[in-house]
């Protein structure tokens, strides 16, 4: 970990006097403290706290060459969504690895029922072009089933054996407890423990390397009520996006946020009318944190998907839809893939 003092720090005079007294000279001395440590050793809050932590991480970045860049591209696998039309989308075979992806959209939509789906396409093997993997699955809505994943994960062992047997790849069958296994879980009740849980990552990826994709859904639920101090929401949702694109690019991950959608109201001075829209959670500066945007919306009872930010890709608007075992092409795309010539 490079080490700088903590005088050279973006921090208040009164923080960096409280860090000095208490011995903590340079950046390497808050390696492995916690949050709660930190606001018991220098007697301040524990969101004080999280932003000091969070200020470090940012602090601490590695440089490589952009040769080198391309190169990890190239050997990064992307994580099938299920569904190919969604896959295409994204230019590639699905999700991008070393990327931050939000899926933003309304209850019903089908957000959890992607994360479960993508926290078990992580594991498809090697041999068929998956990543083979384990996932970090962290739920701050109570919205995850182990019932229905594992619903998910019979159809998707399904699909695997399928393709082993077409490819004639003499391969051990998966199981569904087995793929359950691999889906490290964790519930959180309050955005405190979010924000600790997410500075812990690197951590908790030391010892479990074969992880290749963190799904948070969703990351505005704690932030969106009873927030009075917007600044500090400001400042914790910068350190988590941070921290979560380091994650990402260093470790080689994909991280999947899920978002919700709120009303907004927008003023027409033409005729001056009141306009009620939906748009994602969390004001247009959180639009800036990830890599890839995409909305998911209902269009004549069809789920939609619209990939409406990417550094790579233009705007494109493909159907798909939920089944029992998961996320799949739309029926009506299907029947047009076939019967083409």
């Amino acid at each position: 970990m490079y080490s700088r003092p903590i005088t050279t720090l973006n921090l208040s005079p009164f923080i960096r006097g409280k860090l000095l007294k208490a011995g903590f000279k340079n950046t390497k001395d808050l390696e492995g403290i916690t949050p709660v440590g930190l606001s018991r050793e220098l007697t301040i809050s524990n969101e004080e706290a999280l932003v000091i932590l969070q200020q470090v991480r940012q602090e601490n970045v590695d440089s490589f060459s952009a040769t080198e860049a391309l190169e990890r591209e190239k050997t990064r696998c992307p994580i099938s969504t299920g569904c190919s039309d969604l896959d295409e989308m994204f230019g590639s075979r699905g999700i991008m690895v070393g990327k931050i992806t939000e899926f933003c959209g309304v209850p019903g939509i089908g957000k959890t029922q992607l994360g479960m789906q993508l926290a078990l396409n992580v594991q498809i093997p090697k041999s068929l072009g998956g990543p083979e993997g384990e996932a970090i699955y962290i739920d701050t809505e109570g919205s995850f089933i182990a019932q229905r994943t594992a619903e998910i994960a019979e159809g998707t062992i399904e699909r695997i054996n399928q393709q082993l047997h077409e490819k004639a790849i003499d391969a051990e069958p998966l199981q569904v407890e087995s793929m359950l296994a691999r889906i490290h879980y964790f519930r959180v009740l309050e955005y405190t423990e979010l924000v600790a849980l997410v500075n812990l990552l690197e951590e908790f990826l030391e010892t479990h390397t074969m992880v290749k994709i963190i799904i948070i859904d969703s990351i505005a639920f704690h932030f969106r009520l009873n927030f009075t101090d917007m600044g500090l929401r400001t400042r914790l949702l910068n350190g988590i996006a941070q921290t979560l694109l380091q994650v990402a690019d260093s470790k080689d991950i994909a991280v999947v946020l899920m978002n919700q959608m709120t009303t907004k109201i927008n003023h027409h001075a033409v005729d001056k009318q009141n306009e009620a829209v939906l748009v994602p959670a969390l004001g247009e500066s959180w639009g800036h944190a990830s890599t890839n945007r995409v909305i998911l919306f209902w269009k004549d009872g069809v789920r939609n998907a619209l990939l409406y930010k990417s550094p790579s890709m233009g705007e494109k608007v493909v159907q798909y839809q939920v089944t029992a075992h998961g996320i799949q092409e739309y029926e009506e795309s299907r029947k047009r893939m076939h019967s083409d010539p």
